[in-house]
């Protein structure tokens, strides 16, 4: 476990070393911003009207936080493939990689912490948008759960990405290729299910249960599914997997 935690301190120290963490973290905050502020102006205009109709009740959870957090999903697909490109890409062009693989540590010990680095600045960036759902608790009442609930899932949808992206970054030394490349795969994830409408329903099945974001629905709505939290989970597992079988045919090629 020390190791694990020594790694994912050092992936994390890199991320702040460089302008990269702080760019990330405040184009998430930025553009989550921007999400939260079009559905609350739109709450507004509703509970303006809904003042001189007693009978019409709007429910802050429905109408503000679940659009918001289906739309911070959009922010991942774009943001998420800086935050893995170098994970592996910059050790093998800086040649770190030789120091990694012949270190008294585990490639499981490693991937992992890689993992946890990424997932701990992701944890960063949405403690920053707490701010704006502070907000709603100071001037309204909504529910927590149903928040809490979107964010473990927001969370749980960042480590399929995360645990992919990292894959994708062990098999070039290039971190523009690997941002690219992570990019392309996250989005064909994004619009699996939209393929699905042009084929068969045996096959739009599949296809939506491959869909990140159809799993992602039900957190937004403050329903925690269980077949939802086995299929990220799984994701996980195989993305981090995969990234080793890449680093340990990166250790026989060396």
């Amino acid at each position: 476990m020390r190791n694990i935690l020594a790694i994912a301190q050092r992936e994390l120290n890199a991320y702040f070393t460089s302008p990269i963490g702080y760019v990330l973290i405040g184009f998430f905050a930025l553009l989550f911003g921007w999400f939260f502020y079009v559905p609350l102006a739109y709450f507004e205009q509703q509970s303006m009207q809904a003042g001189m109709n007693p009978t019409q009740a709007l429910n802050i959870n429905q109408m503000l936080v679940g659009p918001t957090l289906m739309n911070t999903t959009v922010i991942m697909l774009f943001l998420f493939p800086l935050i893995t490109m170098r994970t592996y890409a910059e050790e093998k062009r800086s040649g770190t990689i030789e120091l990694l693989l012949t270190s008294p540590i585990t490639d499981v010990q490693i991937i992992i912490g890689k993992f946890l680095g990424a997932m701990l600045l992701y944890a960063a960036m949405l403690a920053v948008t707490t701010i704006h759902i502070g907000i709603l608790f100071v001037f309204g009442e909504p529910e927590w759960k149903p928040i809490a609930t979107g964010y473990l899932g927001l969370l749980m949808m960042g480590g399929c990405f995360l645990s992919l992206g990292l894959f994708i970054s062990s098999l070039t030394k290039n971190q523009i290729v690997a941002a690219m490349a992570t990019f392309a795969v996250f989005l064909m994830l994004w619009v699996i299910n939209w393929i699905g409408t042009f084929v068969g329903p045996t096959t739009q099945a599949v296809l939506a249960h491959l869909s990140l974001t159809d799993h992602f629905d039900d957190f937004a709505k403050g329903v925690i599914d269980t077949k939802h939290v086995i299929y990220y989970l799984s994701f996980m597992a195989f993305g981090l997997f995969l990234t080793a079988k890449s680093v340990d045919s990166e250790r026989w090629r060396g």
